[in-house]
């Protein structure tokens, strides 16, 4: 095996895949180019705007900050994950519903960081989510929309039956 090279098993979406990968290669562009999972997009490459988050082990990261060689034994979750045969999520349609993307460019990351504060926290006040999604930048809209799909997410689930 070339020495740059380094075995890595990771489960992707709740399948494990297993692939020799480069030592420097970035999760992001393993994601991308290696599985094809072309729903996490790449926007500046620094870990600054958010577009590329997904979920390791459960917890919203930045995965242009990522080696893919650190997901050793780890779980990832990319925005691919949240559709089913069914439809969409009830993030995604609320985020239809509500008109919370423009481009969409950033939505994948924004899905998934909301994805993450309504794991942790059921029911986010305004403040919560505003504070949770600070860090996925937005260039199309005013977040007020994208607010207001999350709230609705989160007040749809508390309503819903146990």
């Amino acid at each position: 095996m070339d020495e740059s090279k380094v075995p890595v098993r990771v489960n992707v979406n709740g399948e494990w895949v297993e692939r020799s990968v480069d030592d420097r290669l970035l999760l992001v562009d393993f994601l991308r180019q290696e599985l094809r999972l072309t729903g996490t997009h790449i926007g500046c490459a620094h870990g600054v705007c958010g577009a590329c988050t997904v979920l390791i082990d459960d917890r919203s990261a930045r995965s242009c900050l990522a080696f893919a060689a650190q997901m050793d034994g780890h779980s990832v979750r990319t925005v691919d994950s949240l559709a089913s045969d069914a439809g969409l999520s009830d993030l995604q349609q609320s985020f239809h519903e509500h008109h919370a993307l423009q481009c969409g460019f950033c939505t994948p990351g924004v899905l998934m960081a909301a994805t993450d504060l309504l794991a942790r926290n059921p029911a986010p006040s305004e403040s919560e989510i505003r504070q949770a999604l600070a860090g996925n930048l937005c260039r199309c809209t005013g977040y007020v929309n994208i607010v207001k799909a999350v709230a609705a997410v989160a007040g749809r689930r508390s309503d819903a039956p146990r």
